[in-house]
């Protein structure tokens, strides 16, 4: 009996060491991973790490649909955006080119005053961080495009021309159309403010866009409550889930009142863009 029961005990020890190292196959421990930040009175602590989110950000881009995007592609550790920059929303800076046709509107709001600029397509190129993570020395905002919005569209600074704060109600302000954007004397169209024909269409809530730095930029509110700047932190973003990232990311939020997209510089390492 004891030459019997030896080889069968030794049967069932094998098959358990087998079955368990079989699991550990079926749930391997993933190469990237995502350190926990905080975020406490406006200010966050803690670093993010540099996870591959490129079939996230492209998704955004692809289910967006903008023709202003012609493509979305990965290149080493940069997605790369290219895009005209032209707006899918009406404008009345449409006026005077090849799209007043179909896309000029005049603006009868009352204090609205249309600068003398016009609508132009461009080559963008975007090169964005697909693994984002907090920077060790955190750089300032530089020149006036910070980001990328879904639709194509640059994102620029809290400046007008000439380095001044924007104020809401007077200056370049009141040359922003009926979804927040205005061209450039280069005809560059952008938004400074929230891109509101994108929250229209998405939900205030929603993802709008990406800064250079990889981080994402998400509209006005956040569980169904308006995000207020003063409990975001300086560089106008915190850390929580969202539906694109249901496991936390530090991300921007839009606000009414300045900086109204970003702060004092990039939370992330900035990539690059040219046109």
């Amino acid at each position: 009996m004891k030459t019997i029961q030896r080889p069968l005990f030794l049967t069932i020890l094998i098959c358990i060491l087998l079955n368990s190292c079989k699991s550990e196959q079926d749930n391997p421990i993933p190469n990237n991973t995502t350190t926990g930040t905080t975020t406490t009175g406006g200010t966050t602590t803690g670093a993010s790490s540099g996870t591959d989110y490129s079939t996230i950000m492209t998704k955004a881009f692809t289910d967006y649909g903008s023709k202003s995007v012609s493509s979305v592609t990965v290149d080493g550790d940069y997605l790369v955006i290219k895009c005209t920059g032209v707006p899918d929303h009406k404008s009345p800076y449409f006026k005077g080119t090849s799209w007043e046709n179909t896309l000029y509107v005049n603006d009868t709001r009352s204090g609205f005053k249309v600068n003398p600029n016009i609508i132009a397509s461009f080559s963008y190129t975007f090169r964005i961080p697909k693994s984002p993570k907090e920077a060790t020395t955190k750089k300032t905002l530089g020149t006036a495009t910070i980001g990328i919005a879904l639709n194509g569209v640059p994102l620029f600074n809290q400046y007008a021309a000439g380095n001044t704060p924007i104020t809401v109600g007077t200056g370049e302000y009141v040359s922003f159309d009926l979804y927040g954007g205005h061209p450039a004397p280069s005809s560059d169209y952008h938004y400074h403010i929230e891109p509101n024909y994108i929250t229209e269409k998405k939900g205030t809530d929603a993802l709008i866009g990406f800064l250079l730095d990889g981080f994402p930029v998400y509209g006005s509110k956040e569980n169904g409550k308006t995000v207020a700047s003063a409990s975001l932190d300086a560089y106008h973003g915190h850390t929580s889930a969202t539906k694109e990232y249901p496991n936390g990311i530090y991300h921007y939020h839009t606000t009414a009142d300045a900086p109204f997209i970003n702060g004092n510089g990039f939370f992330g390492t900035a990539g690059t863009w040219a046109k």
